[in-house]
C-alpha cells in the first residue's frame, strides 16, 4: 500500500502544477493589462483566458494520448509542457507571445485532468480509491495556495515582478517530470493493449504477497474485447455521460474559476487595497487546502454524494451572502469572509468529488475518452466564464453575477438529490456494469 501512495502522490503532483498555473496569473492580472494597454475584452479573452483555451484543447484531445500511449507517458509529456510554458511566459515581451506560452501550459492542465485521475483510480484499491484520487485535488489547492503566497512575496520586485510570478513554476514542473519517470504503467491500461505479462507484473507490485490472479481475471474480463468497436456516445453509456456532463457543468457555474482568476480584483471591488487583496487571496488558499484535506478524509467514509450535499448547501448560502454584500454595500471584510465560506463549500464538495467521480463512472476501455468528455465540458465553461468577468462586473455588477451563481447551485442540489449515484467502495468493473444497464 505504501508504494501505491507514493505512485499516487507522484501522479497527483500534476494537480499541483494545475493549481499553480491556473492561479499564478491572478497576481499579474492588472500589471499586464497596464503594461500592454489592453482593453477589458482583449485582456479577459486573450491574455487571461488563453491558458484556459489551451486547457479546453488539452481536455478535448487528452483522451487520445491517455488511451494510445498510456497514462504514464501522457503524465510525462504534461510535465514537459508545463516547463516550456513557465519559461516562455516569463520571457515574453508582448501579449501574443505571452498568450501562446500560457496556451501551452493550458494543454498540460487539460490533459492532466484526464491522465492523473485515470491513472490513480486504476492502481488504487476500491476502499481507498476516493482519497487517493482526491490527492490530485489536494495538490490542485496546494498549488493554488503556493501560487497566491508566491505572488504576494514576489509582488515587491518591481515592474518585472510578474515575470518571476509566472516563471517560478518551471522548478516544480521539472521536479514533477522526474518523479513521473519512477511510476509503473497502469495495469488496466496494459490489459486494454493485450500486454498481459506486464499487467500481471504491475499487479504483483501493487499487491505484493497476494494472489493477483482473481483480480487479473476480473480486470481482463472486458478490457480488450470492446476497445475498437465502442465509444462513449453509444446509447448504453448515456447515463455516465449525462453524469459527467452535469457534475462538470455545475462545477463551473459555481463561479469557482472566475473567482480564483480574479480574487484580488474582486477584493479590490469590495473596497480592499491591493496589498490587503493579495493577502486575502492567501487566506483563500489556506481555507481551500484545509477543507480539501477534510474532504479527502471524508470521501471514503461518507461517500461522494454526501459531500456534494454539504458543498451545494454551502455554495447557496455563501454566494447569496456575497451577492447581498455587493448589493447593499456592506463593505469591510464581509466579502472576504463570505468568499472564504464559498471556498470551504467548494473544497469539501465539488472540489474533492469531481475528478474522483468522473474517473469512476466509465468502463476501463473508455475511461480516457469519458474523462476527456467530462473535462472538456468543465474547461469550455472555465474558459468562457472567467473571460466574461471583467465585462460583467462593469456592466451588470458583481452582486448580480454572484446571485446568478447562487441560483445555479440550487439546481446542482437538485441534481445531487435526484440523479447522482453513490460510487463509494464499489469496484470499477462493477460500477461499469451498474451504470451502463
Amino acid at each position: 500500500m505504501k508504494k501505491i501512495w507514493v505512485w499516487s502522490i507522484a501522479a497527483a503532483l500534476a494537480g499541483f502544477l494545475f493549481g499553480f498555473d491556473t492561479v499564478v496569473i491572478s497576481g499579474a492580472d492588472k500589471k499586464l493589462q497596464a503594461l500592454w494597454g489592453s482593453s477589458d475584452v482583449f485582456h479577459g479573452t486573450v491574455v487571461m483566458a488563453m491558458a484556459l483555451w489551451g486547457t479546453v484543447i488539452g481536455a478535448i484531445l487528452g483522451g487520445i494520448p491517455t488511451n494510445k500511449i498510456g497514462r504514464k507517458n501522457t503524465l510525462l509529456w504534461i510535465g514537459i509542457l508545463y516547463t516550456i510554458s513557465a519559461i516562455g511566459s516569463a520571457f515574453a515581451n508582448d501579449p501574443i507571445t505571452f498568450a501562446v506560452f500560457r496556451f501551452i501550459g493550458g494543454l498540460g492542465v487539460g490533459a492532466s485532468t484526464i491522465a492523473a485521475p485515470a491513472y490513480i483510480s486504476e492502481i488504487a484499491p476500491q476502499k481507498d480509491r476516493g482519497k487517493l484520487v482526491a490527492l490530485y485535488q489536494f495538490n490542485i489547492v496546494f498549488g493554488i495556495l503556493i501560487a497566491f503566497l508566491s505572488n504576494y512575496l514576489l509582488n515587491g520586485l518591481g515592474e518585472n515582478a510578474w515575470r518571476w510570478m509566472v516563471g517560478v513554476e518551471a522548478i516544480p514542473a521539472i521536479i514533477y517530470t522526474l518523479f513521473v519517470l519512477s511510476i509503473p504503467k497502469s495495469p488496466r491500461w496494459l490489459l486494454t493493449k493485450l500486454r498481459f505479462d506486464e499487467a500481471r507484473d504491475v499487479l504483483k507490485l501493487i499487491r505484493p504477497g497476494e494472489d493477483v490472479e482473481p483480480l487479473f481475471l476480473e480486470m481482463n474480463s472486458n478490457a480488450n474485447s470492446k476497445e475498437n468497436v465502442e465509444n462513449i456516445f453509444q446509447k448504453k453509456y448515456r447515463f455516465p455521460l449525462v453524469l459527467a456532463f452535469f457534475i462538470a457543468f455545475f462545477n463551473q457555474f459555481s463561479g469557482i474559476n472566475a473567482f480564483l482568476y480574479y480574487a484580488p480584483r474582486i477584493f479590490e471591488e469590495a473596497g480592499l487595497g491591493e496589498s490587503t487583496a493579495l493577502l486575502s487571496s492567501i487566506g483563500i488558499g489556506v481555507t481551500n487546502m484545509l477543507f480539501t484535506l477534510l474532504g479527502v478524509f471524508l470521501i471514503d467514509r461518507l461517500g461522494r454524494k454526501q459531500l456534494m450535499y454539504f458543498g451545494s448547501l454551502g455554495y447557496i448560502i455563501s454566494l447569496a451572502l456575497v451577492a447581498c454584500a455587493f448589493f447593499f454595500e456592506w463593505g469591510g471584510l464581509s466579502v472576504p469572509i463570505f468568499l472564504f465560506l464559498f471556498i470551504a463549500a467548494h473544497a469539501i464538495g465539488q472540489g474533492t468529488v469531481i475528478w474522483v467521480f468522473i474517473s469512476e463512472i466509465f468502463p476501463n476501455h473508455l475511461r480516457g475518452f469519458g474523462q476527456s468528455f467530462g473535462s472538456s465540458v468543465h474547461w469550455v465553461l472555465a474558459a468562457i466564464i472567467p473571460s466574461l468577468v471583467p465585462v460583467l462586473f462593469t456592466t451588470i455588477g458583481a452582486g448580480t453575477v454572484f446571485a446568478f451563481f447562487a441560483f445555479m447551485m440550487f439546481l446542482q442540489l437538485l441534481f445531487v438529490a435526484f440523479m447522482m449515484p453513490e460510487t463509494k467502495g464499489i469496484p470499477l468493473e462493477e460500477l461499469s456494469e451498474k451504470l451502463t444497464k
